[in-house]
């Protein structure tokens, strides 16, 4: 039977704190072989939607699919089978070893009270391997840095071998080369066509090198979406976080470079 092309469709989802509505109305949807960036102000809903999309926080309207699966009918074994998360602060067992948390990938491919085989190991091998973490591999997350312990997150991750990677701030914590390595190795995952990616990113240049397509939130709603040149706008930029930004082209890529313009040198263009 062939599988679904697409991965992620949400429609219409609410959610709220309280009294405070962190998602209003939002739709979208991540099929196979693209990476979808999230992007928006901070507070605008972005963490709230992918804790949303694995059930984490309860839907007050709306419907989430995975796969093709209402996520209201899939059980937590079914959903971790589904979609990988990266979370934005992940909670690591100190005591642990690198490898050990990256093993925990494995557990939803485990039957009841089963321990981790030879396939499971050569998994969390490869994944430490893809993430440029195998020397961390017999390291203590306690003894590990930001950035090192977020590179270990993400073998967890890729461990999992779920079709649909959700990640909170993936490159988090980790310098220049790292960034560039994780974001062209979740492209690389994604570009055969058996994989799809919703990645939250704070940094809109990275996000617009990385994404075939971006979704802003502002105030928990969808105020644009499609490809980086089409969302990134200066005049965008300037209603939604209130800044004023230099956007241009990239020289190799040609896609968008977005500069704060913290001289007061960009004139305004016209709303």
């Amino acid at each position: 039977m062939s599988q679904p092309d697409s991965l992620l469709d949400v429609r219409d989802v609410a959610v709220a704190y309280g009294p405070r509505v962190a998602l209003d109305g939002v739709s979208l949807s991540v099929t196979r072989g693209e990476v979808v960036g999230l992007v928006g102000p901070n507070g605008s809903g972005k963490s709230t939607l992918i804790r949303a999309v694995t059930r984490v926080v309860r839907l007050q309207r709306g419907t989430v699919r995975l796969l093709g699966e209402d996520l209201a009918s899939l059980g937590q074994r079914d959903v971790a089978l589904r979609a990988a998360v990266v979370p934005q602060n992940p909670l690591l067992p100190e005591a642990f070893t690198a490898l050990q948390v990256v093993l925990m990938g494995r557990t939803p491919h485990l039957g009841l009270l089963a321990t981790e085989g030879g396939a499971d190991l050569e998994a969390a091998r490869r994944a430490l391997e893809a993430t440029d973490a195998r020397d961390l591999a017999a390291r203590r997350i306690a003894e590990l840095s930001g950035g090192e312990r977020q590179r270990v997150v993400v073998a967890r991750a890729l461990a999992q071998e779920a079709p649909l990677l959700l990640l909170d701030e993936p490159t988090a914590h980790m310098d220049i080369g790292h960034q560039a390595a994780v974001l062209a190795l979740i492209l690389s995952l994604c570009r055969d066509g058996a994989r799809g990616a919703l990645a939250a990113v704070h940094d809109l240049t990275l996000a617009a090198q990385s994404c075939h397509r971006l979704v802003m939130l502002h105030r928990g709603r969808v105020v644009a979406e499609g490809p980086p040149h089409d969302v990134l706008t200066p005049q965008r930029l300037r209603q939604v976080y209130g800044a004023e930004a230099v956007v241009f082209d990239h020289p190799l890529t040609g896609r968008p470079v977005v500069v704060p313009d913290v001289a007061g040198t960009a004139v305004p263009s016209p709303l």
